[in-house]
């Protein structure tokens, strides 16, 4: 590198498969923009996110950064071994290098594991003095206190996603589901930022949609009511996910209400409810009370659903259907349980032989990754097709959209959104094995 020239930092977000106009609503990668932020400003920053851009494999780059979850690995692997190939170091990070740091070594000069933002600035003052090492291992998440930089959306322009206007306002959870790993990335407890450094960057967004991008925003209702409170009046329409316990409350209703909240996404997972969830979803109310509180407070409820897990038999889907005709929530989405490597399911399933493959790029909540228990995986695919196409029918959707009686066009237009994807299910079936 020339002394008078920057050295220049590519990040690159891999893409698994085309997604055609369904890209312009997409969100932008946020864990890009986050080590965008940690960067000196000496460094010039160029980012590639495959979903529009074309990765500029011709480049001169003094480095590569790629992000990775699990089923974007092996494309990940493939895009680093080019420039390696070019002599150009590659550093892999995210949460597939975090908790298989040696499978991810293979194709890549560094890895970070765990939260990039710690560790990130040592990692390119190593590699400009060339004594980069084979690993960055982050400090264990602990406290209550979240402090991050703002992320850097300049490096978005030019593309068009739903919006740009994301952020976090919080990381970590102390639930620990056996299929989750955000416990194992960003720590076993809610740690927020100061609500005033979320509010003042808040403020920075014109009006209109923002997503939070907390896996679990209200998890802590004392640490984020001072954030809600602050929004209101902001003009801003918001998105986000939370436990579905936060309808309990019915001050911390109002305020998400007030705040300009348009959509939560909650988990249900399973409705037989066994299947050690219970911190999340222990209550003296039903879930069907609580849906209904958040959707009387004009609020769309986004529920998921997971099939697969070891009390599923065949009548899992049937019984699931009936459920969400009970309960209406604005929206039911449906997900196969997916055993991501670093979690204590994927160990269990590893151990009792049970995986079908580590074909890591079929590891997407959309085909069967192992043997059920009480079913095929054949008839655990086939069911999740049935199941989905049955909950979007017209009369099921008009059936939720007359039940939110603060939403209906809003309520009306997801479904229609969600139909469409649900009605070409089915037509070229993966194999399952």
């Amino acid at each position: 590198m020339k002394p008078d020239v920057p050295p220049r930092l590519l990040l690159v977000y891999p893409a698994t498969h085309k997604l055609g106009w369904a890209r312009w609503f997409q969100l932008p990668s946020f864990s890009l923009q986050m080590v965008a932020a940690a960067t000196p400003p000496n460094w010039e920053v160029v980012m590639a996110d495959e979903v529009h851009d074309h990765i500029p494999f011709d480049g001169d780059f003094t480095l590569v950064g790629i992000t990775a979850m699990t089923h974007q690995a092996v494309r990940a692997y493939k895009i680093a071994d080019a420039f390696r190939a070019k002599g150009i170091p590659v550093v892999l990070g995210g949460i597939h290098p975090t908790v298989l740091p040696g499978e991810a070594r293979l194709h890549a000069d560094a890895v970070v594991i765990g939260e990039a933002e710690p560790v990130w600035e040592g990692l390119l003052d190593d590699l400009l003095a060339g004594r980069l090492r084979d690993s960055y291992r982050a400090p264990i998440p602990t406290g209550n206190r979240l402090t991050v930089p703002r992320a850097r959306r300049e490096i978005l322009a030019g593309r068009r996603y739903l919006t740009t206007k994301t952020l976090q306002a919080g990381r970590g959870c102390p639930y620990d589901c056996p299929f989750c790993t955000v416990t194992n990335y960003f720590g076993n407890t809610f740690r927020y930022r100061d609500p005033e450094e979320v509010l003042a960057e808040l403020r920075s967004f014109n009006r209109g949609l923002m997503v939070f991008l907390d896996d679990n925003l209200l998890g802590d209702p004392e640490r984020a009511k001072p954030i809600l409170a602050g929004m209101k009046g902001l003009g801003l329409r918001w998105g986000g996910q939370a436990n579905l316990r936060f309808a309990e409350d019915p001050e911390l209703i109002r305020l998400v209400a007030e705040s300009g909240c348009a959509g939560i996404f909650v988990g249900i997972e399973s409705v037989t409810g066994s299947h050690a969830n219970h911190p999340k979803t222990g209550s003296r109310y039903t879930q069907a009370d609580l849906i209904k509180r958040i959707r009387d407070a004009g609020i769309v409820v986004e529920a998921s659903i997971i099939f697969g897990f070891d009390d599923h038999d065949e009548g899992i889907f049937e019984k699931t259907v009936r459920y969400l005709e009970e309960c209406k929530p604005s929206l039911p989405t449906f997900h196969l349980l997916t055993p991501y490597p670093g979690t204590a399911l994927f160990r269990r399933f590893d151990e009792e032989g049970r995986l079908l493959h580590k074909d890591w790029k079929r590891y997407n909540h959309s085909e069967v990754v192992y043997r059920p228990r009480l079913m095929s995986a054949e008839r655990l695919y086939r069911g999740w097709i049935e199941a989905r196409k049955e909950a979007y029918t017209w009369p099921a959707v008009l059936s939720r959209v007359l039940a939110n009686p603060h939403g209906r066009l809003t309520t009306l237009a997801y479904n229609v959104l969600r139909k469409g994807p649900n009605d070409l299910l089915g037509r070229e079936e993966p194999c399952n094995g």
